[in-house]
């Protein structure tokens, strides 16, 4: 057998300019547990989890990394994310500035994902695995790992999850999870944290003041702009149920404006975001944002296929042109010019509207993370919709989590009174901070 560690070469990095920050008690405990003078170093598996920005992945991808270094030579271990590109922006990217640091080389090996790391002769292979569904699991069949590594293990299958843990049969492994809270009938909750003892686990529970890198300005902004199920879950950490209003945090005093008063002067993007239904209502919507990622609803369409008569692709098309020209005096963009994010499910109508060169955009349609990100944008005021938007007012009253859908730990939205919140969501998540807007090649106007 070559040994790995032969194939790797030193790798400097000059411009790696990561300070460590003094670490909490629970975070000292996840990276020493593993070590021979630690009172827990036989326990089969370690758990993380509570509040965002708690510290708890920074502290347990180091460990894990540090652990298989100090134990294992010449072997495969897993490291698993919602999906490989998370996981690279999430998690690798600050692992690698840490473990250079301390003095370990870093080979990445990005179409094969894995990286290699070695130091003072010892050399293992770190292998990345995306768990976004029940197809997950194939990539993990075969390998053998003495150690694997979950990080957002709870937006994971089961099915992935139980794979990857089989696939450590290396005598001395340990297997390492890392969550935020979701609903208390979620399998992982049941299965691993309510059995943490019978597993021989050792279970922490973070909070962000586990984080010592944090100010307390930040923690307050955190703060404000989570209500409800995610503020109990994302702030203090809890595994509650999703009920009630989707949208708890929707306040008409503050996300409400007159039409007259929206800033259009400001707003350098515009785009149309569309929820198509065939037997359903049809709904589009005009939305804008400022710089600083503000965003403004202006106008709305609405059509219910239950109390008219049904149309079709080639009508809803019409009508969504004639809905653009009717706003170009505010956005100065045509049916041509003007981009348009479509549930990427509704094959025969994308098909419809590149027949008229309509620009399409297939919408992220991710829908917990899009009420996250919708939800924190109405919490902090930095989410309006037009007084004109009847329609959509009327939805944020009415759209509900489905209690059903909670006991068997999943977190979804009744499928009712959801047409121009779900087109809403589509605007805003996909136009969401962060993405790459040249790239997708967006056209701004202004007035």
């Amino acid at each position: 057998m070559i040994p790995i560690g032969s194939r790797i070469r030193k790798k400097t990095n000059s411009r790696n300019t990561f300070k460590f920050k003094p670490f909490s008690k629970r975070q000292l405990k996840i990276l020493t547990f593993w070590q021979d003078n630690s009172p827990y170093n036989d326990i089969d598996v370690v758990i993380a989890d509570g509040a965002i920005r708690s510290g708890k992945t920074v502290c347990m991808a180091l460990s894990f990394v540090m652990f298989v270094m100090a134990r294992f030579n010449y072997m495969h271990a897993g490291m698993c994310g919602k999906s490989i590109g998370t996981f690279r922006r999430n998690v690798l990217y600050p692992l690698k500035q840490m473990l250079l640091v301390l003095g370990y080389d870093v080979i990445e090996h990005r179409t094969d994902n894995f990286i290699e790391v070695y130091k003072n002769g010892v050399s293992n292979n770190f292998y990345m695995f995306g768990g976004k569904d029940e197809r997950s699991q194939d990539f993990l069949q075969g390998i053998t790992l003495c150690s694997i590594f979950f990080d957002e293990v709870a937006l994971m299958p089961q099915s992935f999850v139980n794979q990857g843990t089989a696939r450590c049969s290396v005598d001395g492994s340990k297997i390492f999870f890392n969550c935020n809270p979701a609903s208390p009938y979620h399998w992982f909750y049941i299965e691993w944290i309510l059995k943490s003892r019978q597993k021989n686990s050792l279970y922490l529970h973070f909070t962000m003041d586990d984080n010592l890198s944090l100010s307390q300005s930040i923690k307050d902004r955190y703060k404000r702009n989570y209500s409800g199920v995610f503020y109990k879950r994302y702030i203090e950490g809890e595994w509650c149920q999703a009920e009630g209003l989707v949208y708890d945090m929707f306040d008409e005093a503050r996300n409400v404006i007159r039409h007259s008063d929206i800033p259009y002067e400001d707003i350098i993007q515009w785009w149309v975001c569309s929820d198509y239904g065939t037997g359903n209502a049809t709904t589009f919507l005009i939305q804008g944002r400022t710089i600083d990622f503000t965003y403004y609803t202006i106008g709305e369409y609405f059509y219910d296929g239950h109390t008219h008569e049904q149309k079709t692709d080639l009508e809803y098309s019409n009508d969504l042109i004639d809905f653009i020209e009717k706003y170009k005096p505010y956005t100065n963009l045509g049916y041509a010019d003007i981009r348009v994010f479509v549930d990427p499910s509704a094959a025969s109508f994308k098909t419809q509207l590149r027949r008229h060169r309509m620009k399409v955009i297939n919408a992220n349609n991710d829908v917990i993370d899009g009420i996250r990100y919708v939800g924190t944008k109405l919490k902090a005021g930095e989410s309006y919709v037009s007084d004109k938007c009847v329609n959509t007012i009327r939805e944020f009253y009415s759209y509900v989590w489905d209690e059903k859908a909670q006991l068997r730990g999943e977190d979804k939205p009744k499928p009712e009174n959801d047409h121009c919140l779900d087109a809403y969501r589509y605007g805003h998540y996909t136009n969401r901070e962060g993405l790459k807007l040249k790239r997708m090649g967006y056209q701004t106007g202004k007035v």
